[in-house]
């Protein structure tokens, strides 16, 4: 965040945030977040008039199916990338919990809560030596998690090897699909979960001294070390945090389809990072907010499912949120241009800049 000079009716000059600056209305809806949230209103009610099949009553239940474990990953990578750090493990992160919770429960004889916990404590490990490397040794966070994605990975794969564990019990594939309220409704009981860590993501990053410290790392981690936050200890917190929760999702993963495999969640973490990009959260750090990720995950999943209704291939699929998630990185740019013009020529007409320009050119008075 940006500060500014602005003038008091004295003459003399006052340094303040330059968001602040704005009345409380249009710093809530003219915002990047509340775009995206307007966005998904009018794909929504859209595609409810106008999609074949859409409104039908298994929709919205499939939809957060497909959606739930790009939910649970974004929130971690949205307080990630806040920080200006990125995590390109979590795909595999879920392919190895995955992996584990297959072999645990069919070599080793694990119930499958065992065994799932076993997976997400290896999770948080796989986090925590990501966390190691970028917060403590300095290395960059895109070499060090483009690494470990190919490692851990791999450890998937040598564990299974091309086989597939299928044999998992009946009341743990259906509790993943179960619905919140019954049959009937569209909500599965994998938002509860969601929602309890939607919760805490909140509080920790919006209204905790720990989330102050995540915006402040993204905008300057040298100064936010000399206004006394760990810096490197709030790093590796958000990637054990990471991992845990990939590793959370892909138990779930594995219940939902019935199916625990090497290969499984492959290409997942773009879908995660495209998400948070297109929910607000800067790629170069220091600005985003959960509510806009939480409506760009949802967004991108009311567009895929809309299309397949529709008959539309994955590619096109694909072009499509391409093309939308360039489309929104340009248009911040462009808005910041516009708002840093408009401030220069408001500045240029305030009165003590007249002051200044007729001091200077004696002339002219």
């Amino acid at each position: 965040m940006t500060t500014a000079t602005y003038s008091r009716p004295d003459g003399t000059a006052q340094r303040t945030y330059a968001s602040y600056a704005a009345p409380l209305w249009r710093r809530v809806l003219l915002t990047r977040e509340f775009a995206i949230i307007a966005l998904l209103g009018i794909v929504y009610f859209y595609s409810l008039g106008n999609v074949p099949n859409f409104n039908g009553p298994l929709t919205l239940y499939y939809l957060f199916l497909d959606i739930a474990p790009i939910l649970l990953i974004a929130l971690p990578m949205a307080m990630i990338m806040i920080t200006a750090e990125i995590d390109l493990s979590v795909a595999s992160v879920v392919g190895l919990s995955s992996v584990l919770v297959g072999v645990l429960h069919q070599d080793a004889g694990m119930s499958i809560p065992l065994a799932a916990l076993f997976a997400v404590v290896i999770g948080a490990v796989c986090g925590a030596f990501n966390g190691f490397l970028v917060s403590y040794v300095g290395l960059p966070s895109l070499a060090v998690t483009i690494g470990t994605m190919a490692l851990y990975r791999g450890i998937a794969v040598g564990l299974l090897g091309t086989k597939a564990v299928t044999d998992f019990p009946h009341k743990w594939t259906e509790l993943s699909k179960q619905r919140i309220f019954g049959v009937g409704t569209s909500y599965p009981t994998i938002l509860i979960p969601f929602l309890i860590l939607l919760a805490l993501s909140v509080w920790m990053l919006h209204f905790s001294s720990f989330g102050r410290g995540v915006y402040e790392i993204g905008l300057n981690s040298e100064a936010a070390h000399f206004t006394g936050v760990n810096v490197e200890l709030t790093k590796f917190w958000l990637f054990v945090i990471s991992g845990a929760v990939s590793a959370f999702a892909g138990v779930y993963y594995t219940l939902r389809f019935g199916s625990a495999r090497g290969d499984n969640a492959t290409g997942l973490e773009l879908q995660v990072i495209a998400a948070v990009v297109l929910g607000g959260v800067s790629v170069f750090g220091g600005r985003g907010a959960l509510h806009g990720v939480v409506a760009g995950v949802v967004l991108i999943g009311v567009i895929s499912s809309a299309m397949r209704l529709e008959g539309q291939t994955v590619n096109l699929i694909n072009i499509v949120i391409g093309v939308l998630l360039v489309l929104s990185v340009l248009s911040t740019s462009l808005l910041a241009l516009a708002s840093g013009l408009l401030r220069a020529r408001t500045r240029g007409r305030s009165p003590s800049s007249r002051r200044a320009v007729a001091a200077a050119n004696p002339k002219e008075r």
